[in-house]
């Protein structure tokens, strides 16, 4: 009788580890997705900002001052990719009949945690990584990769979380990376401008290290289509009404953002692809949420940080191949530092001796079964 009750009971719990390691493979996959759209985006993106009123603004007979094409575009380009993904996570969450829990969730805590994560991964980061990406190119891309080691730094500093030697030493790796990659900056053959655009890079890489910390644990309360919606959404606007205003004033006129902003947007050969860059960005923000949910936050941090080497191949195939574009073409030595960082982000997310050891433990499943 006892032998009869416990095989539906075995059966059972094999189904279920069955479900777990599937759902567990599922998120590894999405995280893995969202790295790789990323790629995209970074290429649509610049794609987009070299057409139309763009290509002006950043030709040989421009009339904007230096300030404004390093600073004031850069923050205009993020504002417009971040105002097309918030377009997107809208209607998304309109379709799936979510609008209202959208706006309910903003006047909760976790909905003001999420806004705060948003204003410093949106005017902050995403502009640093705009700016740099226009400076030095895809070179930047595996700098802000850095984002998840510097996220475990700031998460043991601010939330007591754990950092133990192997954390460490992935942390070591990324950095060593990252010096492998300014190499490049260094020395005659380097592009004007390089050097400060990774150095504008790593900006970015602490705002998204910060917004990593402070987003975790407000997602962790709230829908991830929420989450991602209220991210885009408070970033595009306080791109639009804040930084680009500051920008403008800095550089003598205040009603050079309004001009710029207008001109932009209607700029149709070059909203085409910033349309495609902003839908790419919210699918890989919304992949990089679910992604966590389900595979946990560590690991999915560590396969959406693999954008370190999508980003520099998506540019490359996109700007280079496609589209014939010069610059593109990748040092040798930054695709070496691009898989060398990964490893890294990997090192800090797990260790990687567990991934043979469920593979051991499936197999022994396996033979029981």
């Amino acid at each position: 009788m006892n032998d009869l009750s416990e095989a539906p009971n075995t059966l059972a719990i094999a189904a279920k580890k069955k479900l777990s390691s599937q759902f567990f493979k599922k998120g590894i996959f999405i995280a893995l997705f969202s790295g790789l759209m990323y790629g995209f985006y970074s290429a649509f993106l610049t794609l987009g900002m070299s057409k139309g009123v763009w290509a002006e603004w950043y030709g040989a007979k421009t009339v904007l001052s230096a300030f404004v094409i390093t600073y004031l575009l850069g923050a205009l380009g993020s504002a417009v990719n971040d105002t097309c993904s918030a377009g997107w996570a809208l209607l998304n969450v309109g379709v799936k009949g979510k609008m209202g829990d959208f706006f309910r969730t903003l006047k909760t805590k976790p909905g003001r945690i999420m806004i705060l994560a948003a204003l410093v991964g949106g005017p902050i980061s995403s502009t640093a990584y705009v700016v740099g990406l226009q400076m030095a190119g895809s070179i930047v891309i595996p700098i802000t990769a850095l984002c998840p080691a510097i996220g475990a730094i700031l998460g043991r500093l601010l939330f007591k979380q754990q950092l133990n030697k192997r954390m460490m030493l992935g942390i070591a790796v990324c950095v060593i990376a990252s010096f492998m990659i300014g190499s490049t900056s260094i020395g005659g053959d380097a592009p004007k401008g390089m050097f400060l655009g990774i150095c504008i890079a790593f900006i970015a890489a602490l705002g998204w290290g910060f917004e990593g910390c402070v987003a975790g644990y407000g997602t962790s309360m709230i829908d991830y289509e929420i989450s991602i919606t209220i991210r885009q959404v408070i970033s595009g606007l306080s791109n639009l009404i804040i930084l680009i205003p500051i920008f403008a004033l800095l550089a003598g006129d205040l009603g050079l953002s309004t001009e710029l902003a207008v001109s932009a947007f209607s700029s149709g050969s070059a909203m085409i692809w910033i349309a495609v860059a902003g839908f790419c960005a919210f699918i890989s923000y919304m992949c990089w949420y679910r992604g966590n949910s389900m595979c946990g936050a560590a690991l999915g941090m560590a396969c959406n940080g693999t954008y370190s080497f999508w980003g520099p191949f998506c540019c490359w195939i996109v700007l280079g191949v496609i589209f014939g574009m010069d610059g593109w073409s990748i040092p040798t030595i930054a695709w070496i530092a691009a898989v060398v960082m990964v490893l890294g982000i990997l090192l800090i997310a797990m260790n990687p001796l567990d991934l043979f050891r469920k593979g051991q433990g499936q197999g022994e499943q396996k033979i029981a079964s």
